[in-house]
């Protein structure tokens, strides 16, 4: 039975773990995150965001990390869902589902108007699971991103 938690810094290792996976899955080394990073950005005095993590017993299934964007609409706060990612070996078994309802229920208790994400192009399978769940692709915003 999946159960969703929010992840505490004792999570730090695991998550370091799946961030490498994640970094595979999209082409890139099997590297851990970098643990200082990782605390800093989760578990410091002004946390950058909240991670999510689905457990089966003392299995971490898989995360969904999100920051809360403002404005949204007019005065409104947004949740933005950055990352989601379940572990390969449990797709298609209802973890994404959950941790989609758990940031659902995320936004709803901090007075959210919305939540917003984005879907890589070139990931079918995810695309497909956000078409499944409801939610129709936004058109009208461009994406840009610059490194620092």
């Amino acid at each position: 039975m999946v159960q969703i938690s929010p992840a505490t810094e004792a999570d730090a290792e695991t998550i370091s773990e799946i961030l490498g996976e994640i970094e595979a899955y999209y082409g890139g080394d099997n590297t851990p995150g970098d643990l200082g990073q990782i605390r800093a950005a989760l578990f410091s005095e002004r946390p950058a965001a909240t991670c999510l993590l689905a457990r089966d017993g003392d299995a971490v299934l898989g995360l969904a990390s999100y920051s809360f964007l403002w404005p949204a609409a007019g005065a409104d706060t947004s949740l933005f869902l950055k990352e989601l990612y379940v572990r390969q070996s449990v797709r298609r078994g209802g973890v994404a589902s959950a941790l989609m309802g758990a940031v659902k229920e995320a936004a709803v208790a901090a007075g959210c108007s919305r939540v917003e994400w984005m879907g890589d192009a070139d990931n079918p399978p995810a695309l497909a699971f956000y078409e499944a769940f409801g939610v129709p692709p936004h058109d009208g915003k461009v994406f840009y991103r610059v490194n620092v």
